[in-house]
C-alpha cells in the first residue's frame, strides 16, 4: 500500500476499480448538506449611478442652492444558498438595481411630500415654490419623488422599496436587504428590509 493515496473510506488511488459515489462524498450517507446556509452578498459596481440635481430643505426658510452629485448605490442582500452551492444569479439584481439608477439619472430630483415645497406645472414647466421663491424647471428635466425631502436617507428608503416592488425579484428566497446611496466619498445611508 505503499505510494497509494487513501481517498475517502477504502478507496486507494492507484487501485484498479472504480469506487462507488459515497466514496467520494467525505459525508456519511445519513448527512444531508444546510440547505438553509444564509450568505450575504454585496453588489457595488460602478455603473450603480446617477447624476441629478437636488436642494436638501432644512426648514420652512432654509434651503441648499440647487446642485448635484454623481450619487453612487450599493445593495447588500441576505440568502439561503441552495443545492447548487450558490444563492442566485446575481445578474437579476444588478439589471434591477441598474434600471433603478437610470429612471433618476440627469434629472432634477423634486420632493412632492415637502411641507415646506409646493409643486405647479403650466405650459410645460414644474415650478417649485419655496416661501417667496420661484424655481422654474421644463417638465421633461425634472422627477417628482413620493419623498419628504431629497436626501440620501431619504432616497435610500425609496430605492429599497422600489428594488422590493420589482416583480424579477419575486421568486428569490431573499430574507434581508440593505440598501445604500452615496452622495461622495464616504458619505452614505443605508435603508434595511428583513423578512418576518
Amino acid at each position: 500500500m505503499e505510494g497509494n493515496l487513501l481517498i475517502g473510506k477504502n478507496y486507494l488511488v492507484g487501485e484498479n476499480r472504480k469506487p462507488s459515489p459515497n466514496e467520494y462524498n467525505p459525508l456519511p450517507p445519513e448527512t444531508t448538506l444546510d440547505t438553509d446556509n444564509l450568505t450575504r452578498i454585496e453588489i457595488s459596481k460602478e455603473y450603480l449611478n446617477f447624476s441629478a440635481g437636488h436642494f436638501t430643505i432644512f426648514s420652512a426658510t432654509d434651503r441648499e442652492n440647487l446642485h448635484g452629485h454623481n450619487f453612487q448605490l450599493c445593495c447588500k442582500v441576505t440568502s439561503a444558498v441552495g443545492a447548487e452551492g450558490m444563492a442566485f444569479d446575481y445578474v437579476i439584481l444588478k439589471r434591477v438595481l441598474k434600471d433603478l439608477c437610470d429612471q433618476l439619472d440627469e434629472r432634477v430630483l423634486l420632493p412632492e411630500c415637502s411641507p415646506h415645497l409646493r409643486i405647479e406645472r403650466a405650459d410645460g414647466m414644474v415650478i417649485a415654490l419655496f416661501g417667496p421663491e420661484r424655481l422654474s424647471f421644463l417638465e421633461r428635466d425634472v422627477l417628482l419623488l413620493p419623498i419628504r425631502n431629497v436626501t440620501v436617507e431619504e432616497l435610500a428608503d425609496l430605492l429599497l422599496t422600489r428594488l422590493r416592488d420589482r416583480p424579477e425579484l419575486a421568486g428569490l428566497d431573499l430574507r434581508a436587504i440593505e440598501l445604500g446611496v452615496s452622495s461622495g466619498a464616504g458619505q452614505w445611508a443605508f435603508s434595511s428590509w428583513r423578512a418576518s
